[in-house]
């Protein structure tokens, strides 16, 4: 049994060859530290709130996890690098032994990133000698645990992303991350798209990974759900709907939001998407790409799930279930355009754009990349669903409360990362993560405008 596998979960993931295995490791590490390389140590240390760690942490902790998962039991005379590093850059996994507070990991200003850099050229040369003397036999029953490994990077590369963005937002000089005028600065500001819906046929379909290439093992079992016939909206909700929503005092209609999220924005005093400021009556938004005027026609992100859901019910829709998403993305002809098209990381806009064109033969826009996508799915184990063996079982199913399902990927996630079964999860009261809005309806006629 892989490590990304539960019993009765499906097939192994694809053969590896070890000339291919190490390639594909050499490619994962050396993103990461292109991602950090815009970077300045001081850059790298800070975390400005509890859910953000700095970067040179996410650095160790991908780092940290080879040498945990593949190298400990696998590697003759094994020692780890650091004795401390083990406590230092474990992030859950309680089996492996206790950690270091998540809140407080911008206090470690030892070691600095550079000294985190020398760090991971050691596990990468140790990870390359170990993979290239195993025999077939030992290489096929731990390729699953290096290809998990592959894909935890991807996630904290997105991570790192979203932190980092954060990191620069409460800087007062409001630095960006990347160059204002590169290929993802903001475009003039557009008018929004219409809004159209698709029909989806309702009965008993099946939704989750099918086996065979990797998947997580929360995508797993594939099982069947009944749905009723719904439509989905075939674009994001955008920013020029979302101001109007705000004009219309959604911020301060309690007959429009779920108990928790009411008490939120009266705790917190929200008042507006996460990113969002006003400046002299104009409102601004900060990017990767530093701090721009809000662009109507892109679309909404970094809001909540409470958000989301007050937003439905201000348009007389709702928010489509985890099993809605996926199977009208199948009906549409795009459970694998995600290999194709979308707005994910390799376009570096790093940020939502502007719908557009649907695919050809397709009617939903918008399905992979821009923004993550609250569903109104609690994050729960699918039926039949058991966490793998050990510590690595920790990886996700001992989330499985108070959490929400997201699906599609964002403009941050790694091409590559993304696809048609993968269940992002976060609090309903998180806006730091690319989140952004898409509209459901149970087939009555859909409204002339969003909130008409």
């Amino acid at each position: 049994m892989t490590p990304n596998q539960a019993p009765n979960q499906g097939p192994t993931p694809d053969a590896w060859d070890a000339e291919t295995l190490v390639a594909r490791y050499d490619e994962v590490r050396a993103h990461t530290e292109q991602l950090a390389a815009p970077l300045s140590g001081e850059d790298q240390t800070v975390q400005s709130m509890a859910d953000v760690s700095p970067t040179k942490w996410h650095r160790a902790h991908v780092t940290w996890f080879f040498e945990t998962f593949v190298l400990a039991g696998n590697e003759r005379s094994f020692a780890p690098f650091q004795d401390q590093y083990w406590f230092l850059f474990n992030s859950y996994y309680e089996a492996v032994g206790p950690r270091y507070s998540r809140p407080h990991r911008g206090l470690i200003s030892r070691p600095g990133a550079h000294d985190v850099g020398v760090y991971r050229g050691n596990v990468d040369d140790r990870m390359r000698d170990l993979l290239g003397t195993l025999d077939g036999g030992t290489l096929e029953k731990l390729a699953g645990t290096v290809e998990l490994g592959f894909h935890h990077e991807q996630q904290h590369q997105e991570l790192l992303l979203m932190d980092i963005k954060h990191v620069l937002s409460v800087n007062p000089l409001r630095p960006a991350y990347t160059d204002p005028s590169g290929a993802g600065a903001p475009v003039a500001a557009t008018g929004t798209d219409p809004l159209g819906w698709l029909d989806v046929d309702g009965g008993l379909v099946e939704i989750g990974h099918e086996g065979g290439a990797f998947s997580f093992d929360n995508e797993l079992p594939r099982h069947q759900v009944w749905l009723e016939p719904y439509r989905l909206a075939d674009r994001l909700v955008t920013n020029e709907e979302w101001l109007a929503f705000m004009a219309d005092g959604g911020y301060r209609r309690p007959e429009l939001w779920l108990s928790d999220g009411w008490a939120r924005i009266k705790e917190e005093g929200w008042e507006a998407p996460f990113y969002w400021l006003q400046v002299d009556g104009v409102w601004f938004e900060h990017t990767l790409h530093g701090t721009w005027p809000v662009n109507p026609g892109l679309p909404v992100s970094h809001v909540s799930h409470y958000e989301a859901d007050a937003f439905a019910s201000w348009a007389g829709k709702r928010l489509p279930t985890e099993a809605e998403w996926e199977h009208a993305v199948v009906s549409d002809g795009q459970a694998d355009a995600v290999r194709s098209a979308g707005n994910l990381a390799d376009t570096e806009t790093f940020h939502p754009r502007a719908a557009g064109a649907a695919p050809a033969g397709s009617r939903l826009r918008q399905v992979y990349g821009d923004c993550w996508e609250w569903t109104s799915s609690a994050y729960l184990g699918y039926p039949g669903f058991h966490p793998a063996e050990g510590a690595i079982g920790e990886y996700n199913g001992k989330f499985m409360s108070g959490q929400t399902v997201l699906r599609g990927g964002c403009a941050l996630t790694p091409p590559g990362h993304a696809r048609l079964t993968y269940r992002n999860f976060f609090p309903p009261g998180s806006r730091w993560a690319l989140s952004g809005v898409r509209l459901a309806d149970g087939g009555a006629p859909a409204r002339a405008e969003v909130g008409g």
